[in-house]
């Protein structure tokens, strides 16, 4: 495997600008556009092999699971990713969940509960597509909560991944580093594509408005909660092909270094075959 994309992509060291991040740029692609996008579905085949023996896994005893956390402004991509990337596998070794905006059952409850209740069991690859971070993001811009509870939540946070970690799950953290002059092309194509239109929000609008918070906010998150356990990535975003090729590649190295592996058989291969030969003919 070449250099390590993880390494590429770890978040900088605090304090962390983000504008000094180029969003288009491509750290260790493989190529051009095409030459990436062959990568990816190689990449692709690897990891669907993985994926599976990690389920394999847990059907020996194994509690291992990998949760991959996407964060981003709107059309960075999270749903592309999950489309493209998190696609490739078998579907019964991965769950998505969609963080919307809290029900008001889950308003009577901490705020990391509804997160607890969506983590990946045994062998599974589990997707947020946003996340816990929502209640640091949108508490802070939109002023929903204090500075005082927000400093609280990133301390509760870092506490839960580090649980996380504890019990054998594999926590990969990717903020897809979008531009906002390619969100604009990108809320443009769908306002310009009718078959597109039902993903347009107004609302959309009145928070690309308030994108320099929301850069400061995303700065303060990773700050607060980058650790040697449950790391931060930040992918720039503008790219689309190259966006895919970073988060399956992030993925990849860290179920190629987790290494899972296929159970122990209870029973004799031959005995079952010649069972199955001698026992069990099966007439044309």
């Amino acid at each position: 495997m070449p250099d390590s994309l993880r390494r590429a992509l770890r978040a900088p060291a605090a304090p962390i600008e983000l504008r000094e991040i180029d969003p288009r740029a491509t750290p260790l692609a493989p190529g051009d556009k095409e030459s990436t996008r062959e990568a990816t579905r190689v990449d692709a085949a690897r990891l669907a092999e993985l994926q599976q023996r990690l389920y394999a896994e847990a059907s020996g005893g194994s509690r291992r699971r990998v949760l991959l956390v996407l964060q981003g402004m709107d059309t960075s991509g999270k749903g592309g990713v999950v489309g493209h990337v998190v696609g490739a596998v078998e579907p019964h070794g991965v769950a998505v969940t969609s963080f919307g905006r809290p029900t008001p059952e889950e308003l009577r409850h901490s705020f990391l509960w509804r997160v607890r209740r969506a983590l990946p069991g045994p062998g599974r690859i589990g997707v947020f597509d946003r996340s816990h971070y929502e209640d640091v993001l949108i508490g802070r811009v939109r002023e929903l909560a204090t500075p005082e509870v927000v400093e609280r939540r990133y301390r509760e946070i870092v506490r839960f991944e580090r649980q996380l970690v504890a019990h054998d799950v594999t926590v990969v953290k990717v903020l897809l580093h979008l531009s906002p002059w390619e969100q604009k092309q990108r809320l443009l194509a769908r306002l310009d594509d009718s078959s597109k239109r039902w993903k347009f929000d107004p609302a959309d609008l009145d928070e690309r408005a308030r994108w320099p918070q929301y850069q400061q906010a995303h700065e303060a998150a990773l700050e607060r909660t980058d650790t040697d356990t449950a790391p931060w990535y930040v992918v720039p975003a503008d790219r689309k092909w190259y966006r895919n090729w970073a988060v399956g590649r992030l993925l990849l190295e860290t179920l190629t270094e987790l290494q899972p592996r296929l159970p122990e058989l209870a029973w004799d291969v031959d005995e079952q075959r010649d069972r199955l030969i001698e026992e069990h003919p099966i007439s044309c």
